[in-house]
C-alpha cells in the first residue's frame, strides 16, 4: 500500500509519521532529524539530496527491544526512503519517473520486516532507520559537480544527480555501522542495473559475509521469495575514483551498475562484519 500510494499523499513527512505510528503501535522508541537540524546532526548527504523539495528531507529512527535490561544480538534495518525521484537536475525521462512514487519500496520493505518481527517479540535489539527525501528540482537543488560531504568523513563528488538513493543511504548506514550491530541489511530501489541484470522478481543481494548472504539465499528460495547472490567485486573499486573527492557517486563505466552501487556503500560500512545489501 505504502509503496502504490502517490507522491503527493507519502511524502517524507508522511513516511516519517508511518514510522512513528509504528513504533508508537509496538511501544518502540522514535526519533527524527528533520530539514536544517540534518545538518546540525552531521547527516550532509541526506539534507543535500532532499533540500530542493518543497517537503523537508529527514532521518527517522524507531528502536525497539523485547525485554529491556536483557543482553540481546542486534539487528538494525536500513531503508531507502526517496518518496518521488525525478533523478534531480539529471532529470529523469517521462517514461522513467512513471513509477518513481516506489522508490521508497526499500522503506517500505524495512518498515514490514520490523513489524513482522516486533510482532513475533523476535529476541533482539531491533533498529530501524529511514531517510525519508524527495529528490527534486528547484534552484538550490544539488548539482552535477558538486563535492558533498558526509557523516562517514568521505567526500563525494556528484557524477550524476540520479543516483541519489546511495547518498541518503551513506550517512545512516554510517551511523548504523558506528553501532556494530551483529546484522545490518539496507534494503533500496536503488539500480535499474539490477533489474537489467535480474529481471524484476529476482532481488539482487550483496554481503560481505559470504555465509550469511548463502544462508539467507538458500531461505529465500525455500519460502518461494528468491534473491540471488551477486558480487561485491572489488577489482572493480578504482572505477568510482573522483579527482577531486574520496570517490564519485557513479563509475566510469556504464557496465555493471549493479555492483558499482553495492561497492558505494560498501565504503560506508567498516565495523559490521555482517552487512547485507538487497537492490529490490
Amino acid at each position: 500500500d505504502w509503496i502504490n500510494t502517490p507522491a503527493q499523499d507519502f511524502g517524507p513527512a508522511e513516511l516519517a509519521a508511518t514510522v512513528q505510528k509504528l513504533a508508537e503501535r509496538h511501544q518502540a522508541a522514535y526519533q527524527e532529524w528533520v530539514g536544517e537540524g540534518l545538518l546540525s546532526a552531521n547527516f550532509p548527504a541526506i539534507h543535500a539530496v532532499g533540500r530542493a523539495s518543497s517537503a523537508a528531507p529527514r532521518l527517522v529512527e524507531l528502536r525497539w527491544t523485547p525485554r529491556p535490561g536483557e543482553s540481546h544480538p542486534r539487528l538494525t534495518l536500513v531503508g531507502k526512503g526517496v518518496c518521488f525521484d525525478s533523478g534531480g537536475l539529471d532529470l529523469k525521462s517521462g517514461s522513467g519517473m512513471a513509477l518513481m512514487k516506489k522508490d521508497m519500496g526499500g522503506a517500505a520493505v524495512a518498515l514490514a520486516l520490523a513489524h513482522m518481527l516486533m510482532s513475533v517479540k523476535i529476541r533482539a535489539e531491533l533498529r530501524v532507520l529511514v531517510p525519508a527525501v524527495e529528490n527534486a528540482v528547484g534552484g538550490n537543488a544539488y548539482r552535477p559537480g558538486d563535492v558533498l560531504a558526509t557523516r562517514k568523513g568521505l567526500t563525494v563528488e556528484v557524477g550524476n544527480t540520479d543516483a541519489e538513493g546511495r547518498l541518503v543511504l551513506c550517512d545512516a548506514l554510517a551511523l548504523a555501522d558506528a553501532e556494530r550491530p551483529n546484522l545490518l541489511i539496507d534494503f533500496a530501489t536503488l539500480t535499474g542495473a539490477a533489474r537489467v541484470a535480474l529481471g524484476p522478481e529476482l532481488p539482487a543481494l550483496f554481503g560481505n559475509d559470504a555465509g550469511i548472504v548463502q544462508e539467507l539465499a538458500a531461505a529465500a528460495g525455500t519460502e518461494h521469495d528468491p534473491l540471488w547472490p551477486m558480487p561485491l567485486w572489488p577489482g572493480y573499486e578504482d572505477e568510482l575514483s573522483s579527482k577531486i573527492a574520496d570517490l564519485n557517486n557513479v563509475a566510469a563505466s556504464t557496465l555493471a551498475g549493479a555492483i558499482f552501487g553495492a561497492l558505494f556503500l560498501k565504503r560506508f560500512v567498516s565495523e559490521s562484519t555482517s552487512w547485507l545489501h538487497i537492490d529490490l
